[in-house]
């Protein structure tokens, strides 16, 4: 071959490899094949970049030379930035600062609310402790937005678009949390509070002191009344609704005490009547359900007090939900003391459609009740499957307001003081969605539960666990001697043919 021929051919390889990265970094894609597609940027992503009008610095103050069980965060997280950068049309930038580089940089981040996290790593034979930093800043002119640790493991979208989300709103709709009877205080919603100061601004609504609902109020929500409501009240929330207000309303006809045992109906406050007026009647009885979560049960042995867990089924841990924005990804939510839904209406105009149910494998009891926490429970307590815990209503009055109504209140109360407890997060995106949806929904929905977190295994038969068992011990066992004996066979077989082609 000639040499100008060779140097021919390699200057068009070189010319397509030139190209093949110039259209690569031109256009920026990657192949997704997660279950909950979490690589693939969601249409709420993609419209709040593309409406950016003003440019938002993000600095990502990440350790260099992380381990292996870490540095893949950044990668993930730098790629994600690449797509925010190229689909915001520049008004995404975005850079990387190792703050264990210098003591200046490490006091920049803590000033910008980056603080390290401990990691165990393995430096010549010998396990050390690195102080990491994992954090992002947000910032658009006096404005800033701090994630203070991506976590591992975590789907990031929804924090990285939440926080450009916050800066990029200049006034954010109101929502208002009706106060005055008896409800449990504002400041015992932290989680949920958090999650919808995204995007609203949410407030104390004490409904007593005004003679109307403002019209300014995006949704109204309303948890847990435990005193008598006035009349002229519901008139006013009647009057909200048909003006095309919405509600979202938690509530249970029924309540619980563990510390005495005693289930009963709840107290006839009016809330149960007027919800009735809408088409959906709260029922008085509990529901249990085999599918539950536990409860912790203290047990004297000897000197010591042994703690264990019992599943409860009066809490039921509920996955069976309607195809709706307002169910879209949940997984799981625990609702203790809880009573069924029933649909009565009657009004064409109006459309309800259940939200959530029960599991198939589920059951009522009328109060009242007293709790055997150590009962055996039977497959005849639970013949009445799929009760409607949750439904939404649409088309209240000419102008369309709408209702969401789930038969449990305390499923979002976080408490206050000594008393303050950690929800699961579907029970927060549950509400969030509700609150999303009544107020127009963003787009957000989808990426609040953007991430597989639980993947229950379905209820079996102790026989058929039995098989399952001994047959994982067994099989192998059975396969290795079934081929041992075609191998001893073939083997035979071979020297049988060897020997008669000898005499042969």
């Amino acid at each position: 071959m000639k040499k100008s021929k060779i140097f021919t051919q390699i200057g068009i390889v070189v010319a397509i490899v030139v190209i093949l990265n110039l259209i690569s970094d031109a256009l920026y894609f990657r192949l997704d094949f997660t279950e909950d597609r979490r690589y693939t940027l969601s249409d709420a992503t993609k419209n709040i970049l593309e409406d950016l009008e003003d440019v938002i610095t993000v600095q990502a103050y990440f350790t260099k030379d992380l381990p292996p069980q870490l540095a893949y965060v950044r990668k993930d997280l730098q790629d994600q930035l690449i797509e925010y950068e190229d689909r915001s049309n520049g008004n995404i930038v975005f850079e990387f600062i190792n703050p264990n580089e210098s003591e200046e940089l490490k006091q920049e981040a803590f000033q910008n609310g980056i603080a390290p996290v401990s990691i165990n790593v393995v430096e010549n034979d010998q396990r050390q402790q690195l102080q990491a930093f994992m954090g992002v800043v947000f910032k658009s002119g006096e404005r800033t937005e701090v994630i203070p640790l991506i976590q591992p493991g975590a789907a990031m979208e929804y924090d990285l678009t939440t926080s450009i989300k916050k800066l990029a709103i200049a006034d954010k709709p109101k929502v208002g949390m009706i106060q005055g009877y008896g409800e449990p205080s504002f400041q015992a919603f932290p989680q949920l509070l958090q999650q919808l100061s995204v995007l609203y601004d949410v407030e104390p609504f004490n409904i007593r002191d005004t003679t109307i609902v403002p019209s300014f109020y995006r949704s109204l929500i309303w948890v847990s009344p435990a005193d008598t409501i006035a009349p002229y009240d519901f008139v006013k929330l009647d009057n909200y609704l048909n003006q095309g207000g919405n509600i979202f309303l938690a509530y249970s006809n029924v309540k619980g005490d563990l510390q005495t045992s005693l289930l009963s109906r709840a107290d006839n406050i009016g809330l149960a009547g007027w919800i009735a007026q809408k088409g959906v009647t709260p029922g008085d009885q509990f529901i249990i359900d085999a599918q539950c979560a536990s409860v912790t049960v203290q047990q004297r042995s000897g000197f010591f007090t042994i703690n264990s867990q019992v599943e409860f089924p009066y809490f039921p841990q509920v996955n069976n939900f309607a195809d709706h924005p307002t169910t879209s990804g949940l997984e799981a939510i625990v609702l203790p003391f809880v009573n069924a839904l029933n649909i009565t209406g009657q009004d064409t105009t109006i459309s309800i459609n259940p939200l959530i149910f029960s599991s198939e494998v589920s059951g009522l009891q009328m109060p009242p009740i007293y709790v055997d926490i150590q009962r055996k429970w039977a497959e005849r307590d639970f013949v009445q499957p799929e009760q409607i815990i949750a439904a939404s209503i649409e088309g209240i009055g000419d102008a369309g307001g709408k209702m969401i109504i789930i038969s449990n209140g305390q499923f979002i109360v976080n408490g206050e003081g000594q008393q303050v407890q950690q929800l699961s997060p579907d029970n927060v995106n549950f509400a969030s969605n509700a609150v999303d949806w009544l107020s127009d929904d963003t787009g957000l929905i989808d990426l609040r539960t953007k991430g597989v977190t639980s993947r229950p295994l379905d209820p079996v038969e102790d026989g058929t666990k039995n098989i399952i068992k001994y047959g994982n011990v067994f099989a192998p066992i059975f396969l290795i001697l079934v081929y041992a004996l075609v191998r001893r066979s073939n083997n035979a077989r071979k020297r049988q043919k060897w020997a008669q082609e000898n005499y042969s």
